[in-house]
């Protein structure tokens, strides 16, 4: 491919993520509801534990990961893949490593349950938010039209609405894209012409970059147990078909350089050597340390704006707040317990 056709190239093969975050189907966005799900991203008190919240795996500072080979959740359990980044998610087809969730409202869900993650029953997480007075007056103005706004259904489209706000516009690639050929340096845009004449480009591709297809780690050779544990069957533990055995979702490029370590079980932290990688495992290349130095040079311009998020002042819990009760009932007999008589254990203690 020519230099001189190489931005039209591009053009065809992927888009610039846009100034304003897109609107979510079925869910519109309103400043209550935008207000609401930012909040409860970075409530803690959604895990059983009351110390891991959205943010704990997805750190919007550190570009939507946790720079961790796998998450620790609820009671120090680590989960079982690398956490994918929240940033510009909403453009992804599915969520998860193995598409699990159909959308961010389905994604939100998912964690608060999930018995390794944040540990926490729906009926338990709304039960605890209905215990916060200033909750359910959040809830009232997010949902104005419902009688009985605080559910988990209504938990789930609170946080996908704050996190299709976190996107992640105007890097130098969207630049480019959008016609200032100055945007890219002369490497950078020789290891954008490599990411395309290699085939790179043929899975990871379109807004994000990625995440817009599946496809089996191992096309052309499969790599060693470090990089594709044999017990994770990606894709499989879904659909159930032999033929997702070792399939993932393609994941996203975008701000790659800020969210090490790399691939579903967070193997390396070296973004060199997972280029070298899936060269050798998806496209049966084994390329240069040169050739890998410009696409690495290409990547690193896939890095945009980062969100500028205000933490948040969360409601307070009161006396009878669920989680509250808890620990009031947990320090009987201390000579620092509150006068007041000892409630019945709740049902988070079950």
């Amino acid at each position: 491919m020519g230099q001189d056709n190489l931005l039209d190239e591009a053009r065809s093969l992927f888009s610039a993520i846009p100034k304003d975050p897109p609107v979510l189907e079925h869910n519109p966005a309103t400043p209550e509801k935008l207000k609401l799900g930012k909040m409860l991203y970075f409530e803690p008190r959604l895990s059983k534990t009351h110390n891991i919240s959205c943010n704990s795996c997805h750190q919007i500072g550190r570009g939507g990961a946790d720079g961790r080979p796998t998450s620790i959740g609820y009671s120090g359990q680590r989960g079982g893949r690398n956490a994918p980044t929240v940033l510009n998610s909403v453009f992804s087809t599915a969520q998860f490593w193995d598409g699990r969730a159909a959308d961010l409202k389905e994604q939100a869900g998912g964690p608060i349950a999930n018995p390794i993650e944040m540990g926490t029953p729906p009926e338990h997480a709304v039960e605890e938010l209905k215990g916060i007075p200033g909750y359910v007056e959040a809830f009232g103005k997010a949902f104005p039209d419902e009688t009985d706004p605080v559910t988990y259904d209504n938990i789930e489209k609170a946080i996908a609405v704050f996190e299709a706000t976190l996107t992640t516009p105007d890097a130098p690639f969207d630049q480019y894209l959008r016609g200032d050929e100055n945007a890219l340096t002369a490497e950078a845009k020789e290891g954008l012409r490599l990411f395309v004449d290699k085939g790179c480009s043929s899975c990871h591709n379109g807004i994000n970059v990625g995440g817009g297809m599946y496809a089996p780690f191992g096309v052309v050779e499969k790599p060693g147990s470090e990089f594709l544990p044999p017990n994770d069957k990606g894709r499989l533990q879904v659909t159930g078909k032999l033929d997702d055995a070792y399939v993932f979702k393609v994941p996203t490029l975008r701000n790659i350089t800020l969210t090490s370590p790399y691939f579903h079980n967070g193997h390396t932290w070296d973004l060199k050597q997972a280029v070298a990688v899936m060269g050798a495992t998806q496209l049966g290349t084994e390329l240069g340390a040169e050739e890998v130095a410009k696409i690495v040079a290409f990547l690193r311009t896939l890095t945009g704006v980062q969100p500028q998020v205000t933490y948040p002042t969360l409601p307070p819990s009161i006396p009878t707040t669920p989680g509250r009760r808890r620990e009031q009932t947990a320090h009987v007999g201390s000579p620092f317990q509150s006068a007041s008589p000892v409630r019945p254990k709740c049902i988070l203690d079950q």
